[in-house]
This record gives C-alpha cells, structure tokens and sequence, in this order.
C-alpha cells in the first residue's frame, strides 16, 4: 500500500508515527515548510521525522498547487491521508490515489463541522463526541464515513485533555483505516446531512473573556481555549494577562464589587467576580510584569 501523507500539527505528528510504528511508512509526506509554523499554535515539524523513515518529503503552502499533484503522481498513490491541513483539498488532488483521501476530524460527524472543533465541543458543553476518519468529497467534513469512536466528554474537560484523547485514538484507527483499505473492507457510509452542524473559525482574539457572563462560562472558555491553543485572557492597564486554569469559589456571596474587579489575592493567584455574582479564583496565569493585577483593580474586555 503506497500511501500520502499530508500534515503540519501534533495530530499529524502522532498519526504519522503511528504509521511508521506499524512499517506503513508513507512513500511521500507533505507538510508545511517551518518558516510559515505560526499558522498553526499545534504546528509540528515533521520533515525530519519522514525522512529518517524513509519518505520523501515535499514543503508547500498551496495543497492544490501542480508542483504538489506532480509530486503526489510520481509516487503511484494507493491511499491519501490528510491529517491537519487546513486547506480544502480540491478534487485533482483527491483523484491522484488510485483509492481515495481520508480525513481525519475530531468530532462526532455530521455533527461539529468546521473550524476550532476541540474548543467549540467544550464552550458549547458538549456531553459526547467522537473522533472521525472519513472519505474527502467536494463539501466541508461531509464525506462518508470510515470510522468513527465516540466517547463521553468529561466535566472538567481541557482543550489538552480533548486533544489527547482524540490524537489517542487517531493513532490506533490511521493504521487501522489502511488495513480497511488494503483488503477491500474499508465502509463508506454516507453522513445524515440533515443532522449537521458548522463550527466558526475562531481566532486568538477570541479568547478575550466577557466578566459579564457567568463564572461557569468564564471557567468553560478558560478550558477550551488554552494550550495546545493560545488561551484565554483579560486586560489590566492595556496589557494582556493570560489565564490558564482557573476555580470556581464556593460561598462567592462573600465577595461584593464589581464584575471583572479583582476582589482579592489568593494563595496562588487572585479572585474575580463574575456577571452572576460568583467568583473564580485564577490559578495558573501569565503576564508581562509577572505580578498579579491589584485588588480591587478591574479586568477589561
């Protein structure tokens, strides 16, 4: 089985050496070149990787480009694997594999597709979801499906737990998928489009927190938003303050001010008061000074 491999981020790393590990060592791996990593938070540079296992490697910024169709072609592709790229794969370059491209995309498919799906799966409170390995078509994620796991999505869920979870499972069902393909057996089972739903690009500007909204709203974006991803944060005097993890505070109706002000200092970090009148106490946080905001001092969108 002569396979393509296409990727530029953790998950691509994690598939691609699932797929060495089990000697399905891809005959050609696009990925993009370094100078452009600030694409992606989760960039990873996986030339190095492919070579040492034997792949030839092309670097482009353009998926859809005939210098990468010409690359492609000259392999004799079985299959195609597109394992975190952003861009839409456009029909000649799914044609190029005598099989077919797969994708990979972490969520319940129909539902969530899209952009930014980890961290939209917990703003949204999301009770289960599910990792997808599908057949790329001409729409968004709206391929039939290969394989698909779901799992329960817990409480407490973090942006780097939901991805660990996902990339957990892409390593078993990328080789898996191959072997599917090889024999003959691989599903193409057609989604219920009436069941989807489309996830929003989001930006790191959006991780910027409303105080207005509630305290269990505030900590849902805190989680869903940071690392691998650039987190959420506030502003004091014009300067941002990243938040990492935060708490909520049992018995808030101790705390009586405003919503953003900074009620006290806490053993770790500091408190601030919600739009409903609950509090959460930030744990983990960054800032350019290093030091807390004040008390009393208010957070601004």
């Amino acid at each position: 089985m002569r396979i393509v491999f296409v990727g530029s981020v953790e998950s691509s790393r994690i598939a691609l050496e699932a797929l060495i590990n089990a000697g399905r060592v891809p005959a050609l791996v696009i990925t993009l070149p370094s100078e452009v990593a600030g694409r992606h938070s989760d960039f990873a540079d996986i030339g190095n990787l492919a070579r040492t296992a034997g792949s030839a490697v092309c670097y482009t910024t353009d998926i859809n480009s005939p210098a990468v169709l010409g690359a492609m072609a000259s392999v004799e592709p079985d299959l195609t694997l597109v394992i975190g790229w952003s861009q839409v794969c456009r029909q000649p370059f799914r044609d190029v594999a005598r099989e077919g491209t797969i994708g990979f995309h972490p969520a319940a498919l129909p539902r969530l597709r899209g952009r930014a799906v980890i961290p939209w799966t917990i703003i949204r409170a999301e009770d289960v979801t599910g990792s997808t390995l599908f057949w790329l078509d001409e729409g968004i994620d709206s391929g039939p499906l290969l394989l698909q796991r779901l799992f329960a999505v817990a409480a407490d869920e973090t942006a780097r737990s939901l991805y660990a979870k996902h990339t957990a499972n892409l390593s078993e069902m990328v080789v898996e998928a191959v072997t599917l393909v090889e024999t003959g057996n691989a599903p193409r089972m057609t989604q219920d489009h009436e069941r989807a739903s489309y996830c929003a690009k989001r930006t790191a500007e959006d991780g910027l927190i409303d105080w207005n909204a509630s305290a269990a709203s505030v900590l849902r974006l805190i989680r869903a938003v940071g690392a691998p991803y650039p987190g959420a944060f506030s502003l004091y005097n014009g300067e941002k303050i990243r938040i990492d993890a935060a708490a909520q505070i049992e018995n808030a109706g101790r705390f009586i001010g405003l919503v953003g002000q900074v009620q006290c200092h806490s053993e770790r970090g500091f408190v601030v008061l919600c739009g409903d009148g609950e509090c959460i106490d930030v744990l983990a946080w960054a800032s350019p000074t290093g030091k807390r905001p004040p008390v009393h001092s208010k957070l601004h969108r």
